[in-house]
């Protein structure tokens, strides 16, 4: 062992002291404010139905309407792949788990629609399809019939359905109690949100519920849907959704964007909205850098160009929603919106091809940062994160199996856990 080198240092251990404690209000900040992913599944799509077309057989009856759809216009995987341009390599393979997942599992994340789908209704027939909605829900989630996630979307804060959103909110979270508690995949969805204050205000409402009920505070979380242009940039050039993220205090899950409302408000003409549209990418960018290390997801919105209709025309409807949720992906927006059973098959066909043509790669970029190993990519502990996180959303949704991944890295799940989730402190766990 060579001689070692003497160490010099010019300051007192007392400057260091000084400066830590200078920023022990930031280092709190930071922990309140950028506590990392939540560690839980994110659903790769979001499908709404009407509150009083929401049955018990939704979920199957999607699931078994898609399979229609794809044993009429796509009967095998080599018309399937050739109509999306999935490679013949990949094409077998991404159409068998297709048709698996639409068989087990059709839908990940389901909200029962009180807004925009069910309009306004008198005050005794919202009533009661709450209450419905809600004995159904709890059955789901008792029998097994279930989504992962499933919720409901109320009407908005505006004065004009402030009231009535407001209630539903209350009918619906009060009949899961009174069947059986709040289910641990429950998602509520607070539309049309234009000022930070419309969410603290739907937090007193929560707040409220929790105390009311005797809930532990924070019990009940809720996405925000951003569809409106003052929902991105307030009145003094801010960035309101930021503001949004804050007022909602650690409740906040998500931020939908609403592809034809928001595209409408800032005056995109009907044939031009979609979510590749210019104004769609601006108002993402701003929603995912503001929700960045909060924990907050963000999901990109819809197509509303449905899969009906001759063979020919629901292949253009594939090969355009197949394309857009391709490109969503690709920017980092891992969930959607999905408004037919038809657009089923193409959101996991994207989805599953998406995962399938960089596992190899992505599991060997790994095994090698993990193993310390040179090549012609240097890694960072950033980079190694994004690809364990990219691996785990991969098996969440069931794109690729635990048993290929484990081969091609070397990694258990909890291990690749640990690289691609920072976890919540347990204290702040405890509040959000």
């Amino acid at each position: 062992m060579g001689q070692q080198e003497k160490v010099a240092t010019s300051l007192a251990g007392a400057v260091s002291e000084e400066i830590s404690a200078s920023l022990k209000p930031v280092d709190a900040e930071l922990a309140r404010r950028y506590p990392g992913d939540p560690g839980t599944r994110q659903p790769i799509h979001t499908v709404y139905v009407p509150g009083d077309v929401f049955t018990g057989e939704t979920i199957r009856s999607w699931g078994d309407q898609a399979l229609a759809a794809l044993d009429e216009h796509a009967p095998d995987a080599a018309t399937f792949g050739k109509v999306l341009g999935i490679s013949d390599a990949l094409a077998g393979t991404v159409y068998e788990r297709v048709r698996a997942k639409l068989a087990t599992e059709p839908i990940e994340d389901l909200r029962i629609d009180f807004e925009d789908g069910f309009g306004v209704r008198s005050d005794e027939e919202e009533d009661q399809a709450a209450a419905r909605a809600a004995r159904l829900v709890s059955e789901a989630f008792s029998n097994g019939t279930h989504a992962p996630y499933m919720g409901i979307r109320m009407k908005c804060m505006e004065s004009n359905v402030r009231d009535r959103g407001l209630r539903t909110t209350d009918i619906f979270l009060s009949g899961l109690l009174a069947h059986g508690g709040l289910p641990e995949g429950l998602v509520l969805t607070l539309p049309k949100v234009t000022y930070a204050e419309q969410v603290s205000a739907f937090v007193r409402l929560l707040e409220a519920f929790e105390t009311a009920r005797g809930l532990r505070p924070g019990r009940i979380g809720f996405e925000i849907q951003i569809e409106t242009s003052q929902s991105i940039l307030a009145a003094d050039g801010t960035a309101t959704v930021a503001r949004m993220i804050d007022a909602a205090k650690g409740r906040a899950t998500g931020l939908h964007y609403g592809t034809f409302d928001y595209s409408a408000c800032v005056g995109v003409s009907a044939a031009y909205q979609a979510s590749d549209h210019p104004a769609a990418d601006h108002a993402k960018a701003v929603m995912q850098v503001a929700a960045a290390g909060t924990g907050v997801r963000v999901s990109d919105g819809s197509t509303n160009v449905l899969p009906v209709g001759t063979t020919e025309k629901v292949h253009e409807a594939w090969k355009l929603h197949y394309g857009l949720t391709r490109r969503a992906l690709a920017r980092a927006y891992y969930q959607g919106w999905d408004m037919h059973p038809g657009h089923l098959p193409t959101r996991y066909a994207a989805v599953f091809t998406f995962y399938r043509e960089g596992l190899e790669a992505a599991a060997a970029r790994l095994k090698a940062y993990v193993a310390k190993i040179e090549g012609d990519v240097m890694d960072e502990p950033a980079t190694a994160k994004a690809l364990a996180g990219y691996l785990v959303r991969g098996l969440d949704c069931g794109a690729v199996g635990a048993d290929e991944v484990t081969a091609l890295t070397g990694l258990t799940r909890a291990e690749l856990d640990a690289f691609a989730i920072p976890r919540r402190s347990a204290t702040l766990t405890a509040t959000a």
